[in-house]
């Protein structure tokens, strides 16, 4: 799978962000693509493009304007729980039912409060309805990965980058989980 042939005519540069609350598996599913994949948490923290550190949560407020300059006309594939905040022509949003990506988020040593506010936001959609109001929900893909492996998570992707697939969101619902 490629994203964009890279020559910039336009013809096939495509921008897809895959994005989703941390602990839903972007940077797993997307590290099996081929293709250009910006890993945004990385290049943020690689080109300080952040305005604040967040001290009670141990994370870094992220200068948006500083990151899209960064990237200017980009091609490829964005990846991080950022990523609908990038122009896009397809936003993937992958959903893990909160109570495993709970687990999974303690299980690589996030604090307790920070596994459950994740989870949280997980249950209410807040990626996902951000995702829709920035870019409208015919350019939104939704993908359930909780019980996905991320091979199968990856070829869902790759189906969204080829057109196979129609767009979706609001198909995954975590509301029991509040």
């Amino acid at each position: 799978m490629t994203a964009g042939d890279g020559d910039g005519d336009g013809e096939d540069d495509h921008r897809v962000a895959v994005t989703g609350t941390p602990g839903t598996g972007k940077t797993t599913a997307t590290s099996l693509l081929d293709g250009p994949v910006i890993h945004l948490n990385d290049l943020i923290r690689e080109r300080d493009l952040w305005a604040d550190r967040d001290d009670d949560r141990g994370s870094l407020v992220t200068d948006l304007v500083a990151v899209r300059e960064t990237l200017g006309d980009w091609s490829g594939i964005a990846e991080s729980h950022l990523a609908h905040h990038l122009d896009a022509d397809r936003v993937v949003v992958l959903r893990c039912r909160p109570d495993v990506l709970e687990t999974r988020l303690r299980d690589r040593g996030e604090s307790a409060a920070s596994a459950a506010e994740n989870a949280e936001s997980e249950a209410l959609d807040v990626i996902l309805s951000e995702a829709v109001d920035r870019h409208g929900v015919d350019r939104i893909y939704e993908i359930g990965a909780t019980d996905r492996t991320p091979t199968e998570v990856a070829t869902e992707i790759e189906a969204v980058i080829a057109g196979d697939r129609d767009p979706s969101a609001g198909e995954v619902d975590f509301i029991d989980y509040l």
